[in-house]
């Protein structure tokens, strides 16, 4: 009994005579700190010259060997001490006073290696909290101040505390001081048994506070992302996205209602908005590499067009809420998406878009074109779709225009001013590209719902049988056109169920295309270009890039019956593609520029594996109703318009094969007669063979008409 008693003491001295010499260490280290105040009398000298720093780091190793000597959980006296005595106000209140100078420096370097290496749960203590709040207030308000690399160090270590427990977030944040209607302990032995360590923070108010105006964990993450200093930007921005991605419901509401990050992040984009220049040039804009936040500052000091450096900024902040927002716990993806929305989309561009000058137009749309390619995330394409076009889905009519900005954009496509139809029509197919069913609904598919471009009755698109064709007049066959030949797989061109229908073997419509421009009108062949492969490949990639997209949407893979369409609806082709139409019609008139965007766009409408689209765009074969049009039938009355004017115009075929040849850059590009005219039949030629290689690639519409 005696040996064993023996045995106890002993255990107990040996347990508790380290501590007693740690605590005494502790607190004459801390002595010595507080000691400087008392007797230094330069207060010039830097704190990093001081014995400060040492004090402070062998504090901190005190601390950490602490706690590896004592059972988990239980509180050693040297942090009791830290805590009780209030160490950490002190020194947040050293760092404010910035004295000696460079003591902020060495406060935050403390902060960040005392919460990041100690294994005890200490922010839930008031006595911790406070301070830490009271330091970020202090943080990332005074960019380029020196600390700003200690100071993103000091917040990334608060957000990996907050990723292992989400619910201390509210008391970072805010500052919270009362948990549960009771007042936060200031230590561990206040603490008692009502909070036991690691779950005095775990049930946060259920009603978030009003956003804080002072500066906290949020504020100081955003400011922080602004710096010049990359890798404290790219830092601080990957925090951001740690703390967005929580996935514990009340963190997500806190973030998204209780703070202001939605406020400063889209604050920022319009601040980096208005900085680019109003009279941006839409093809610089389409010319940039597509941006990327990781890459801050990689537009600066290479040259390039005015204003370059300010959109490459823009577009890389973008890109960073962007994925955000796809990264983002929904109720922060809604929150932030709803503020962009109200506002840049409604608050800054939509002003933009609808007044009359041509320069700011010109400028928004070209900085809205980056910005659809930009967008990624579900939730912000979808509220920039709506906020173009509108949410409407039922067929348009003649003159109705529900959405003025979804009008105001498609009546520029065909505006006086040729460069502001060039941007505009630039913009319609980068939306176009975008994943998302209400782009093509919208401008196109919900007027071609009833099918009613249909000729009805006795002689309808049931009962009509293949047109006749006369090998003479018609020119080549398919095996013998130059065109056709060239890199095909052997599967294409084959019908796979040739239907009664009257609609041609596909074929017969590639031929009608290839074949619906003259000879006297044709120059490819007379020229060593590629072959039509070249059509036929860059089709496919369109084609299978359209599929990928469409593949959610639920897409019937047949035409709508005609018996199941309400008859007697009049067609109207609707807004969208009554301006297209007028273009093409006026092919032979336009500048080459515009003349390729407007059959880029059309080649992509009917890249859609929609049956309606393709039926509409690419079927030579339909019986029109009264009145309607289509692709084809646009083509057709352009080609009969070349002709009167090609007999009008002498050694038109010499000229029509020089300006090809200037376009492709073989001669210089000198002015002459018929320019605009010989250009546009270029376009043509080329237009009529995409759309073939279009129809190639997608084969015949399955099922019955």
């Amino acid at each position: 009994m005696l040996s064993r008693l023996g045995a106890l003491l002993q255990q107990a001295v040996e347990t508790r005579e380290p501590s007693v010499d740690l605590l005494e260490a502790f607190t004459e280290h801390w002595t010595g700190i507080t000691g400087y105040y008392l007797e230094a009398t330069d207060e010039s000298v830097p704190a990093r010259q001081t014995d400060i720093p040492w004090r402070l780091r062998q504090m901190l190793d005190i601390l950490v060997h602490e706690e590896k000597q004592r059972p988990p959980g239980d509180t050693g006296p040297c942090l009791e001490y830290l805590l009780q005595h209030k160490l950490l106000e002190t020194l947040g209140t050293l760092g404010k006073a910035e004295y000696p100078p460079g003591m902020r420096q060495q406060v935050l370097l403390f902060f960040s290696r005392l919460l990041g290496q100690l294994q005890h749960p200490l922010l839930h203590y008031l006595n911790v909290h406070r301070p830490v709040q009271k330091l970020l207030q202090l943080s990332g308000d005074r960019l380029g101040s020196g600390t700003e690399k200690e100071e993103v160090q000091f917040a990334a270590v608060l957000c990996s505390k907050i990723q292992q427990d989400a619910s201390l977030l509210p008391y970072i944040l805010e500052g919270k001081s009362v948990l549960n209607g009771r007042r936060a302990p200031e230590s561990p032995r206040e603490e008692g048994l009502e909070h036991a360590p690691g779950t005095a923070a775990s049930s946060p108010p259920a009603q978030p506070s009003p956003a804080r105006r002072d500066s906290n964990l949020v504020t100081c993450l955003v400011a922080l992302c602004r710096s010049k200093k990359s890798r404290v930007a790219l830092k601080a921005r990957e925090n951001l996205l740690l703390l967005a991605g929580l996935s514990q419901e009340a963190a997500a509401t806190c973030l998204a209602r209780g703070s202001a990050l939605c406020q400063l992040l889209v604050g920022h984009l319009c601040d980096l908005y208005s900085a680019v220049p109003a009279g941006t040039d839409p093809s610089d804009v389409l010319a940039m590499d597509r941006a990327s936040w990781r890459s801050q500052g990689d537009g600066a000091g290479d040259g390039g067009f005015p204003g370059k450096e300010s959109l490459a900024e823009f577009l890389g902040w973008l890109d960073f809420l962007d994925e955000l927002v796809m990264g983002a716990h929904p109720l922060v993806a809604d929150a932030i998406s709803e503020a962009v929305e109200e506002k840049f989309f409604q608050g800054i561009l939509q002003p933009q878009l609808l007044q009359m000058s041509e320069v700011a137009v010109l400028g928004a749309t070209a900085v809205l074109t980056g910005t659809v390619r930009q967008l990624r995330a579900p939730a912000l394409l979808h509220r920039l779709v709506l906020f173009l076009l509108g949410p409407h889905r039922h067929p348009e009519t003649p003159g109705d225009a529900p959405h003025p900005l979804r009008a105001q954009l498609i009546d520029r496509c065909d505006h006086l001013c040729d460069e502001i139809s060039l941007a505009s029509l630039r913009l319609f197919e980068e939306l176009l590209r975008k994943p998302h069913e209400h782009v093509a609904h919208n401008l196109v598919l919900r007027n071609l719902e009833a099918r009613a471009y249909l000729q009805r009755g006795p002689h309808g698109p049931e009962e009509r049988g293949p047109p006749e064709t006369d090998p003479e007049e018609d020119g080549l066959d398919l095996e013998e056109d130059p065109y056709f030949t060239d890199g095909f797989p052997d599967n294409f061109g084959v019908t796979k169920n040739p239907s009664p229908s009257g609609k041609g073997q596909v074929s017969e419509v590639v031929s009608s295309f290839l074949c619906l421009v003259p000879e006297e009108a044709k120059t490819s062949s007379c020229m060593e270009e590629g072959g039509y492969d070249t059509y036929v490949h860059d089709a496919l990639g369109m084609v299978q890039a359209c599929r990928a997209s469409a593949a959610p949407w639920g897409w019937p893979s047949s035409p709508r019956p005609l018996d199941s369409c309400h008859p007697g609806v009049a067609f109207y082709e609707g807004h969208f593609l009554k301006v297209l139409f007028d273009r093409m019609s006026r092919i032979l008139d336009q500048p080459y520029s515009l003349n390729l965007q407007v059959t880029s766009v059309l080649s992509q409408l009917a890249a859609f594996p929609h049956p309606h689209l393709h039926e509409y765009l690419l079927d030579p074969y339909l019986s029109l109703a009264p009145g309607c049009r289509s692709l084809f039938s646009v083509l057709v009355r352009v080609i009969g318009e070349l002709m009167q004017r090609l007999q009008r115009v002498p050694h038109s075929r010499a000229k029509l094969l020089l300006v090809r040849r200037q376009l492709l850059g073989l001669v210089p590009g000198e002015q002459m007669d018929h320019t605009v005219l010989f250009k546009g039949v270029v376009v043509l030629e080329e237009f009529c063979k995409e759309l073939a290689a279009i129809a190639l690639v997608k084969g015949p519409p399955e099922g019955p008409p």
